[in-house]
């Protein structure tokens, strides 16, 4: 829920900016999405994969928790720097306290002390997915387990980047134009991209309903973000285009081959005839994002090829609509529908009302995912030149999906209610699964 949150604040700052809240910094839809949802999500679920592929326990609740509240509210407190000169704008005493909020320390101290507790976080997270599964009798797939630690070490170069350029460090912030790029492709793409692509290659045929086979793509799909991203990166951080841009290829390859392996998968699925919408949340939102992430992948790739290492190796309005949105937010909604009722809390029976409760409205949803996100996209294309409307629809079709998976999830959860079921009789067709 927590991951929700920030994805749904993301979606209300993108509808502010595009109905022209200027007082808001551009960054932070971008910011409350990433560092906030997609971070939160994987240092919840991470550990539990690692310890799922090793057949063993996952790491000790405590430090779980402690990874997931450290990394979101770090998240939470270097989000202010984008909100706090907003503050003003308010009317009466809130307005006033706003104004010595932006005008005070406050503004100075409280987002580099927040991306300081963030790599705490992340380093909790690395701490919890060495000690997930470590009991276990087997470890199958290693290579997304190591997929898993590249990430780690990406979001840790990338975040440092960031708290040291919050902090004022003279080197960083004079040159802040030329390593922003490498901040882009260490975090969205070295670590939330790379997490979900690991995951994917087990997780996917297990929402499709197939089996999990081990493919060449999906090895090509790991090693070429996981070679590529940091290679990418570091040419950026240091300006050498022949490593950025056989960077920007080799993650190019990787998410191609991640859309051959979810080809494949499809085509080795199985068929439901039951939870219909359910389903269809949870398997066409991952398969659409992955679409998206290709996508995405190859116009960052073409970016850093062209600018050579350049600050012009970046462009935020190009590429953060496929993947900030219609990759990273979609796949994030999706795995919490297939996930609330699979290994969430409750037995047989409620979990067949949370299926229930999780497939509505699962088309709209989706069509408000992806339309939302290519309006979105169509808008911000520089030089584009689109109708003023483009960007707040989208943004709006894009935060009502995220709005209303929000709210379903959460009366999924109520459904459980010290290990009682609290809500009507069950309808034909899911009593008839559970039971």
């Amino acid at each position: 829920m927590v991951a929700g949150l920030f994805l749904l604040a993301a979606g209300l700052s993108l509808v502010a900016q595009g109905a022209g809240a200027t007082v808001l910094s551009p960054w932070l839809p971008i910011h409350l999405a990433l560092a906030g949802g997609a971070s939160t999500a994987i240092a919840g679920v991470m550990p539990f994969f690692v310890s799922a592929l090793a057949a063993g326990h996952p790491a000790p609740s405590r430090l779980r928790a402690g990874a997931v509240a450290t990394v979101a509210f770090g998240a939470g407190l270097v989000a202010l720097r984008g909100v706090l000169p907003a503050l003003p704008g308010l009317p009466g005493p809130m307005g006033a306290l706003g104004g010595m909020m932006a005008s005070g320390p406050a503004a100075a101290l409280l987002p580099p002390i927040g991306g300081s507790i963030y790599l705490v976080g992340i380093g909790l997270v690395a701490a919890a997915v060495r000690a997930s599964g470590r009991s276990g009798l087997m470890m199958r797939r290693p290579i997304v387990t190591w997929g898993y630690q590249l990430a780690v070490l990406n979001v840790a170069v990338g975040a440092t980047l960031a708290t040291l350029m919050l902090a004022g460090f003279p080197p960083v912030l004079e040159h802040w134009d030329r390593l922003k790029p490498a901040h882009a492709w260490t975090n969205v793409i070295g670590f939330v991209s790379l997490v979900i692509v690991s995951t994917l290659l087990h997780f996917l045929p297990t929402v499709l309903g197939g089996l999990i086979v081990p493919r060449r793509s999906a090895i090509y799909a790991v090693l070429g973000i996981a070679l590529g991203a940091p290679l990418a990166g570091t040419g950026l951080l240091f300006g050498l285009g022949p490593m950025a841009g056989g960077g920007a290829v080799l993650v190019a390859i990787g998410a191609g081959a991640t859309g051959l392996e979810a080809v494949r998968v499809v085509r080795a699925r199985g068929r439901w005839t039951t939870d219909l919408g359910w389903h269809r949340m949870a398997s066409a939102g991952l398969l659409a994002g992955v679409a998206w992430f290709v996508i995405g992948c190859c116009m960052a790739a073409g970016l850093v090829v062209l600018g050579d290492a350049s600050a012009g190796s970046w462009s935020t309005p190009l590429v953060i609509a496929p993947l900030a949105i219609g990759w990273i937010v979609q796949v994030i909604v999706a795995s919490w529908t297939h996930l609330l009722p699979s290994v969430g809390p409750g037995g047989p029976v409620e979990h067949a009302r949370q299926r229930v409760v999780l497939g509505r409205l699962a088309t709209l949803r989706l069509v408000g995912l992806n339309t939302g996100t290519a309006l979105v996209w169509a808008g911000l294309v520089p030089g584009g030149g689109p109708a003023p409307w483009v960007v707040p629809t989208g943004a709006t079709l894009v935060t009502l999906a995220i709005l209303a998976s929000v709210v379903l999830a959460g009366q999924a959860l109520r459904l459980v209610q010290g290990g009682r079921p609290a809500a009507p009789p069950l309808p034909a067709t899911a009593r008839g699964r559970s039971e």
